[in-house]
């Protein structure tokens, strides 16, 4: 097992890493910035280190003292959690190359899945259904992209090899508006991304947003964890999700789930990682693969039992998986709510301090934040705040416990989003379950 690991995070995410590790007996080290010397997880580490001011590009961005903490303090592996370098590959073979074991996939997985094209091309070698589009970069010839456009048919989307986040895609939606759209996703993948490629899909109209967990190690063992429905976004960014996909029956998630953990043994992946898909009609398309734990891990841990994190932790220190397929059962279901320090009508971020805080609580109730009273919520980085997470045996239940546990939950000195929730869960199409990606933007006038 891993002796030392350096947590390059913040937030709830580092405090989870933290907990995992303490789990499992290894010392951990907090690099934080000076806006983050009160965050709960430094005051818990065994060790802590100051990398630099607030700013995310002097700090968590900065790898020369992220690789200098890990040096000063004898840590043997670093995590990143999520956002920041998790998925940056450059940053996974630096970690590497400084003599550390950098807890995530290969750099080469990193960077394949970085690039979309790239990334498209190794899933349909693997079986994985995707999105009907370009085969690969779309060139310059006009004749041959309008050509595509009427062989995709109508709508179109036009997206950035680079991109992600929702950010670098444009919809098109007829054949005269075509080339420009190309054009100005270029332009605009170049400045934002510094890579010009860009390609076209078929452009669903009410897919649904449904992704699948799986874990590989370097032994040639993969596994899915079942599926998450993260349908309900706001601007391309996930407001909640839900495990299991409300609907999708047991063959339909055996045999993508199957399709995913094939494709980590053909490309030799390595750790916890999670296939996008988009779904509609009973068919899935597969969209990106974040290389990372994700955000919404939790739901998933909720209804099978495994600790995601921790397996993490082992598949980096060159153990196999400590479980098998068949030894994967799917319990009940689990709703996970975003709470973030905005205004729940108008989504501006809220920093301040916070001068009153209760956490909700009670059977099958989860709550991974790492607030408290007095701590001030600064306003440098993503504005979460805290995942509250319910699970009971139905989801009829999961999403009364969630009514509970909202109304429970206080926060006071700055706003936050749990009235949205509120309402959401108190939402007949949600309750029905099934809506699609552009449900809540449509629900909320944008």
């Amino acid at each position: 097992m891993l002796n030392k690991v350096l947590i390059a995070n913040r937030g709830e995410i580092a405090l989870r890493i933290l907990r995992a590790c303490r789990e499992l007996g290894i010392k951990t080290v907090a690099a934080h910035s000076t806006a983050d010397r009160d965050l709960k997880h430094v005051r818990l580490a065994d060790e802590s280190v100051c990398i630099g001011p607030p700013r995310s590009a002097d700090s968590y961005l900065n790898v020369p003292a992220l690789i200098a903490a890990a040096e000063v303090t004898d840590a043997d592996a670093i995590h990143p959690g999520y956002g920041f370098l998790s998925e940056n590959a450059d940053f996974a073979e630096r970690v590497e190359q400084s003599g550390f074991i950098f807890i995530g996939p290969h750099p080469a997985n990193i960077r394949m899945m970085g690039d979309k094209v790239a990334a498209k091309d190794a899933m349909k070698a693997a079986g994985v259904p995707c999105v009907p589009g370009s085969a690969g970069a779309l060139g310059d010839n006009a004749e041959e992209n309008l050509a595509l456009g009427r062989e995709v048919g109508y709508p179109v989307i036009i997206k950035a090899a680079g991109g992600g986040g929702g950010r670098g895609m444009r919809v098109v939606h007829t054949e005269s508006n075509l080339l420009s759209a190309i054009d100005m996703t270029k332009a605009e993948a170049s400045a934002a991304f510094g890579n010009p490629q860009v390609y076209m899909e078929k452009f669903l109209e009410h897919p649904r947003h449904i992704e699948i967990q799986v874990l590989a190690d370097e032994h040639g063992n993969a596994i899915h964890l079942g599926e998450r429905d993260c349908s309900m976004q706001r601007r391309h960014q996930k407001v909640l999700e839900e495990a299991p996909a409300p609907g999708l029956t047991d063959e339909e998630r055996n045999r993508i789930g199957a399709r995913c953990a094939k494709a980590c043994i053909d490309i030799g992946y390595r750790g916890a990682g999670t296939f996008e898909f988009l779904y509609e009609n009973g068919n899935f398309y597969f969209i990106e693969m974040n290389t990372r734990v994700q955000v919404e891990h939790p739901v998933t841990e909720m209804i099978t039992g495994v600790d995601i994190v921790k397996e993490q932790l082992r598949i980096a220190a060159g153990l196999p998986l400590s479980l098998t397929q068949d030894q994967v059962q799917i319990r009940g279901h689990a709703i996970e709510c975003r709470i973030n320090a905005e205004d729940a009508a108008t989504f501006v971020p809220s920093p301040g301090k916070i001068t009153a805080f209760h956490a909700p609580g009670g059977l099958g109730v989860r709550w991974d934040s790492h607030i408290y009273a007095g701590y001030s919520v600064p306003p440098y980085y993503d504005s979460m705040i805290g995942k509250l997470i319910c699970h009971a045996d139905t989801r009829e239940t999961a999403i009364a416990r969630m009514n509970g546990a909202l109304s429970e939950l206080v926060v006071e000195g700055i706003k936050t989003n749990t009235d949205l929730h509120r309402a959401l869960m108190n939402d007949a199409a949600f309750q029905m379950g099934g809506t699609d990606i552009h449900y809540l933007h449509k629900k909320l006038g944008l």
